[in-house]
């Protein structure tokens, strides 16, 4: 299943480390395989894993790019990383594992965010561009995975679930009776709705 989260912090602080923290243990039940973070500042990242593709540890997350400027977390399955390494490598890439993890970043180095375009299947991913200053969320086109935010001030905070956000106590746990409606209504909840007023999901086919 695996797991994300992470924020991106205008102010950031010493307690940076700690929610990260609290935010990983949230979504621990998403992947008991392996687990990481990454922290520096503005931006914190974690992922949970249930491994599939390349057991080893080199599959783990979160995973750089050579230089250490790209940092990503995915969850997902990228059904067509075997043809885009393929068409990597003979562009001169050079893959040190057998995850479609690593094809995103390789393909994030060739094409840029165009690499969104190229991926077929089923994820959710948060990549952070260091010498940008960019940080990306992407969510698959139907939507199979999942990706919630919110804004606080000027801060960004995302996760795979919901309680990954609420563990900062910043974060008001208010109805949203909007959303409360439609599901009782039509047994789902509409994107970018969710029970909580002020966290959204991240529709299908977006990119934030």
């Amino acid at each position: 299943m695996c797991g994300i989260a992470g924020f991106s912090l205008f102010n950031f602080n010493e307690g940076g480390e700690t929610s990260l923290e609290a935010m990983h243990k949230a979504i621990h039940h998403r992947g008991p395989d392996a687990s990481g973070m990454y922290i520096d500042e503005p931006i914190g990242l974690c992922h949970r894993r249930l491994s599939i593709l390349d057991l080893s540890e080199a599959g783990n997350q979160p995973m750089y790019s050579k230089e250490g400027d790209l940092v990503i977390v995915f969850n997902g399955e990228i059904y067509n990383f075997l043809e885009l390494q393929q068409e990597l490598e003979q562009q001169g890439a050079r893959f040190n594992t057998r995850s479609d993890t690593e094809v995103i970043i390789r393909g994030y180095e060739a094409w840029g965010i165009d690499v969104i375009h190229r991926l077929r299947g089923m994820f959710a991913i948060a990549l952070w561009d260091a010498d940008k200053e960019r940080l990306v969320l992407v969510r698959d086109r139907v939507g199979k995975k999942p990706l919630y935010y919110t804004h606080q001030g000027e801060s960004l905070l995302f996760a795979s679930e919901i309680k990954g956000i609420l563990t900062w106590p910043n974060v008001d746990r208010i109805p949203d009776y909007e959303a409360i409606h439609q599901y009782l209504t039509y047994q789902y909840v509409p994107s970018p709705l969710t029970a909580f007023e002020g966290i959204y999901k991240l529709p299908p086919a977006h990119m934030l």
